[in-house]
């Protein structure tokens, strides 16, 4: 069994040292717990129950904590892919939900799997998700003062677990300031890719992932035969072209564990049980 998540960008809000040992800290822990439960859970299971508690920690960019659009809401973006079915699932701005990722997990047996701004939040409440307000002080003093966002905070995870199962999970609260209707990368196979070979989630500029395809590249490469890294090296260089801002971080069947990202610097954490593993 392996996992590995990420929580964005450092230089997502604050870059003091007291804040990164608190997101180095989190994510330990949520890795860790995360991996307690796929020891009775599907990968599948897994990535949301992971992403979940990513998305219930304000010190990260999804859920409580997302960052405020131009006109005062919060719109967020989730999405989840089952690597042994190759099933998507996504929501893209909803609003007014505490777990996006939990509603795009409802999603999955339905023949619509990925819904959009009203729709996604009507889904939401007529399925039981209360309205919940995932705003923090912080959030809205940023927007007021009119803070330049970095537009790099996204969560996700990656699992493999003890069937050889892979799955994926990515939730965002968007780059802050952008215009209503703007479709991050988060909840489309640019962003969030997995088959049974290799399972990828990405953060950073979704312009920049979804123009180069980044995360259904890398898993397509390593369909085809190459190795984990060479997969991110090639899909990485690709980037350069556009001077591209992204992070991604990645599980083989394998059981081959890699990050990588274009900028400084993603956070991540990744556990197999015995080792750990944190950004510095």
């Amino acid at each position: 069994m392996k996992l590995i998540i990420h929580g964005g960008f450092f230089s997502e809000s604050s870059t003091s040292n007291e804040t990164k040992v608190a997101k180095q800290n989190a994510l330990l822990r949520i890795v860790k717990e995360a991996y307690a439960y796929m020891e009775n859970h599907s990968a599948l299971e897994t990535v949301v129950y992971a992403v979940s508690l990513l998305e219930d920690d304000a010190l990260f960019n999804a859920g409580i904590g997302s960052q405020i659009q131009s006109d005062g809401k919060i719109r967020m973006s989730a999405a989840l892919m089952d690597g042994t079915t190759e099933k998507f699932s996504g929501v893209i701005n909803i609003e007014e939900v505490k777990n996006p990722i939990h509603v795009a997990e409802k999603l999955m047996p339905f023949d619509d799997r990925v819904l959009g701004g009203s729709g996604a939040t009507n889904f939401a409440r007529t399925n039981g998700f209360e309205v919940f307000s995932t705003e923090i002080p912080q959030r809205r003093a940023e927007f007021e003062a009119k803070l330049e966002a970095t537009g790099t905070g996204t969560v996700g995870c990656v699992a493999l677990d003890k069937e050889g199962k892979i799955a994926v999970a990515t939730s965002t609260g968007g780059k802050g300031f952008e215009i209503p209707g703007r479709i991050s990368d988060s909840a489309t196979v640019a962003g969030n890719y997995a088959n049974s070979f290799c399972g990828v989630s990405l953060t950073g500029v979704g312009e920049d992932i979804v123009s180069g395809g980044v995360a259904t590249k890398i898993v397509t490469r390593v369909t085809d035969g190459f190795s984990l890294e060479k997969a991110f090296e090639k899909t990485f260089n690709e980037l350069k072209t556009y001077d591209g801002f992204a992070g991604a971080i990645a599980i083989d069947k394998s059981g081959n564990i890699f990050h990588q990202d274009s900028h400084p610097s993603m956070v991540f954490a990744s556990f197999d049980g015995e080792k750990e593993e944190v950004f510095g």
